[in-house]
């Protein structure tokens, strides 16, 4: 299978990465409410400013792999195309929430890849730490805690959350 045919036909439960298949990691409790705390308080920000649109586990072109980050914005700009697809572009901001079976090197990797292919900002949310990893670039990150504000900086203008409200 190709880059462009995962895309096209869009398998739930897959990320393709060096073209291959990979399954994803299952959603647990901590992490579907994590992510619906991230997706309500998101959303509701980039609509009332009409910044873009958020999106939950959509697929997105990320060099030549093809990710489904947890959450995602795409700033109004990157929103052309064929909506029954995948996005043929990263995300500006894109979300992981780590699960219990990923492994801390893959889920580094993955940060990185976003990164490299454009995508501006990547949060990475740990239930276990209860902390906010945020990625700017590969060697521009910060450890945020339940005791700092987690900001959309100039990828979500304007956006604040405290860190402990995305894991109460």
């Amino acid at each position: 299978m190709t880059l462009a045919e995962f895309l096209a036909y869009d398998i739930e439960g897959y990320e393709y990465v060096k073209g291959e298949l990979v399954p994803m990691s299952p959603a647990t409790r901590a992490h579907s409410r994590i992510s619906v705390k991230v997706i309500r308080y998101l959303d509701r920000y980039v609509d009332e400013n009409q910044l873009g649109e958020v999106h939950v586990e959509a697929t997105f072109q990320v060099g030549e792999r093809g990710l489904k980050p947890d959450v995602a914005f795409v700033a109004t700009a990157g929103l052309d195309g064929d909506e029954n697809k995948g996005f043929p572009i990263p995300p500006d901001l894109a979300i992981e929430v780590v699960s219990p079976t990923d492994v801390q090197s893959r889920v580094v990797d993955k940060a990185f890849a976003y990164l490299n292919a454009g995508t501006r900002l990547v949060w990475v949310l740990d239930p276990r730490s209860q902390t906010v990893t945020v990625y700017r670039s590969e060697k521009d990150m910060t450890l945020l805690t339940c005791e700092d504000t987690l900001t959309g900086e100039d990828v979500v203008p304007g956006f604040t959350c405290p860190v402990s409200q995305l894991f109460e």
